[in-house]
């Protein structure tokens, strides 16, 4: 048995180095639909990362007019944190506001010159609200729309904001489908491509096949050297994946933790380090062995 797999192993990687063009060009298709598997999976906890880091920036804030007193918007503070969607509720005093607006532009003089020139504070008292999603805004939004509210808030800034709220909370449903639909018509080229290639390589082979069935080789001994040829495509190409996928993480994180909020991509790669790993090897391999077995089906009558 184990004397027949070596030989079958073997056969298999002559045939491999003998259509060795073809080869290389089986191993480039299947590099690309692993690449590409992998780069979703990882995409896949990136864009979480990134959206999860930016739903951590947005809140809509509650202004009120200047003649409401603090014990007023403090009780509708406590109003609002009884919703369930409420992660977060801060208060902001008209004076805490002048003084994070100086803080926020001391090196501009020409906004702190127009300050003074007002003579008089001219930011109202404010509460910032964090939900736990962001399609939860609309609900406190419309609880603040009640005509009880009218008379102590000057304007709420949901509406000025929904546009990107709404984009934010769609921008993982459309990863998720643009990725599919890439894969899937990824995936199909490289099987079209590797069937293509065993179908040569059967061809090529064709008076070794003849003279094998002359002399009662088994069908598993003929057929199994391009199951081989298939396994070792897919998984050159899973290795070449990692390894071209490391040296991307690792260049590329060094820029997104200066542009996406600290959002160090190689530290997510080696945290799902052996997930992508097994999902290389898999997509490689299975690819290869569904291509092959094709292939070996219709062009290969035994």
């Amino acid at each position: 048995m184990f004397t027949l797999l070596r030989r079958i192993i073997r056969s298999g990687w002559q045939s491999f180095r003998r259509d060795g063009e073809i080869a290389v060009a089986t191993i480039f298709v299947l590099f690309l639909a692993v690449m590409l598997v992998s780069v979703l999976y990882l995409f896949r906890d990136v864009a979480h990362s990134l959206v999860e880091n930016i739903q951590e920036r947005i809140d809509i804030s509650v202004y009120f007019k200047e003649d409401v007193a603090e014990a007023d918007i403090l009780e509708i503070k406590k109003e609002i944190f009884r919703f369930p969607e409420v992660k977060e509720v801060e208060y902001v005093s008209k004076d805490q506001a002048l003084e994070d607006f100086i803080v926020r532009h001391e090196q501009d003089s020409i906004l702190l010159e127009s300050i003074e020139e007002v003579g008089r504070n001219p930011f109202l008292a404010s509460l910032n609200i964090k939900a736990w999603d962001p399609s939860q805004y609309e609900k406190v939004s419309e609880f603040l729309k009640n005509p009880e509210f009218e008379d102590v808030i000057e304007k709420i800034d949901y509406y000025q904001r929904k546009l990107i709220i709404e984009r934010i909370c769609s921008l993982n449903s459309i990863i998720s489908k643009t990725g599919m639909i890439l894969s899937v018509i990824l995936i199909a080229v490289a099987v079209a491509v590797t069937f293509n290639t065993i179908r040569l390589s059967i061809y090529n082979s064709r008076k070794e096949i003849k003279v094998q069935r002359l002399v009662g080789a088994s069908n598993w001994f003929i057929r199994g050297p391009f199951i081989v040829q298939g396994i070792i495509c897919g998984l050159l190409a899973a290795l070449i994946s990692l390894l071209l996928l490391t040296l991307t993480c690792k260049f590329v994180s060094t820029k997104t933790e200066n542009f996406f909020f600290d959002l160090d991509v190689y530290s997510l790669f080696i945290k799902n380090f052996w997930t992508i790993v097994t999902i290389q090897i898999i997509t490689g391999i299975g690819l290869g062995i569904v291509s092959s077995s094709i292939a070996i089906r219709k062009y290969l009558k035994i």
